[in-house]
């Protein structure tokens, strides 16, 4: 995921290997509908991406159309599967991540007759023919934090993220901020895993973790989507624990990963798919802990099966849900890193 500046210029030779290079998954279609999902990175196991195919497969099932997937794998390779979409004339072309907000702030203004969707960020002077949906994950960030900040033993908390930028610094500053609310005392340091793959390497991740157990950090936060298996391992070597995003990552490194930063991509993607189906395009949609688009495993109906370690710790459980209730009510304000 990263922003990226349109100035790439296309050759037809390389359209046509990016249109080979996409994946169709049919559905039982209507002649002339469609729906082209393209991802900034591979999907392989980045439970963020997995969650926009499956919202958007699931909105194409409904709607009676096909399904096309473009995987970008760098700025080049985005900017070549968007001309192709755009020639192909979808009913939608979705866009994944902040990285299409410099795209998405020209293409759709040059197509006005095409209809587009930014999943989690929002294009700057938004065109009329783009409709966003976005989330407060620095709400579900917060109550991950009042969790580790309750379980803690040294104080030390670690995470290891992506990137150093403003919109990951929201699994960062607002998980820090709800460790220190209910302990006073606790420290957190962020490492980052950054190098040309911040989002898929396990390899670093595990590297930059194990850096934290080393400085005494108990619990390390993986918000490094691909790469987060990497963090699992090196606070389960060095018998620490960890929080997943997204989805549930539980299972994934049982008894070390207490909690998820849930994000339900897949439900409001689908739904703005259909509704843009359906004639009713265009505006900004933001789901946070009211809207219940994110949360945290706790806060689930079937924490008793997740498999998180969260489940043995019943008055962590009920604390979450009484700070979970006092945001909803505007008692508690999360601060937005994105926000400034």
């Amino acid at each position: 995921m990263r922003i990226i500046p349109f100035w790439v210029v296309l050759s037809a030779a390389a359209l046509m290997l990016t249109a080979c290079g996409g994946s169709e998954r049919p559905a039982a279609s209507t002649p002339g509908k469609s729906v082209i999902l393209i991802t900034p990175n591979p999907v392989g196991a980045n439970s963020f991406l997995q969650l926009s195919v499956k919202g958007a497969e699931a909105a194409a099932k409904e709607i009676g159309a096909s399904f096309k997937l473009y995987e970008s794998k760098d700025p080049t390779s985005i900017a070549q599967n968007l001309d192709a979409a755009v020639r192909a004339k979808p009913t939608v072309i979705v866009g994944v991540s902040f990285s299409f907000d410099d795209l998405f702030a020209t293409v759709p203004k040059q197509h006005s007759g095409q209809q587009f969707l930014q999943v989690d960020s929002c294009a700057k002077d938004q065109p009329a023919n783009l409709t966003c949906v976005s989330f407060k994950e620095h709400e579900a960030a917060y109550l991950a934090g009042v969790e580790a900040g309750l379980l803690t033993k040294s104080g030390k908390l670690g995470v290891v993220a992506a990137l150093d930028s403003p919109f990951v610094h929201r699994w960062i500053a607002p998980f820090f901020a709800g460790a220190k609310s209910v302990k006073a005392s606790a420290t957190g340091t962020p490492l980052y895993v950054g190098g040309n793959n911040p989002f898929s390497d396990p390899a670093r991740a595990k590297s930059q973790a194990q850096t934290l157990t080393g400085q005494g950090a108990d619990i390390v936060a993986a918000a490094a989507s691909g790469g987060n298996q990497g963090v699992f391992e090196a606070a389960a070597a060095a018998g620490a624990k960890s929080f997943g995003v997204d989805v549930n990552q539980c299972k994934q490194s049982p008894g070390t990963v207490i909690d998820n930063v849930l994000k339900h991509v897949d439900v409001a993607e689908s739904a703005a798919i259909k509704d843009i189906a359906a004639g009713k395009a265009g505006g900004v949609k933001v789901y946070g802990l009211k809207e219940g688009g994110v949360g945290v495993n706790a806060l689930g109906d079937d924490l008793a099966s997740s498999g998180c370690a969260v489940a043995s710790n019943p008055d962590v459980v009920a604390k979450v849900k009484q700070v979970r209730d006092d945001i909803v009510a505007g008692q508690i304000v999360v601060a937005d890193p994105l926000a400034g």
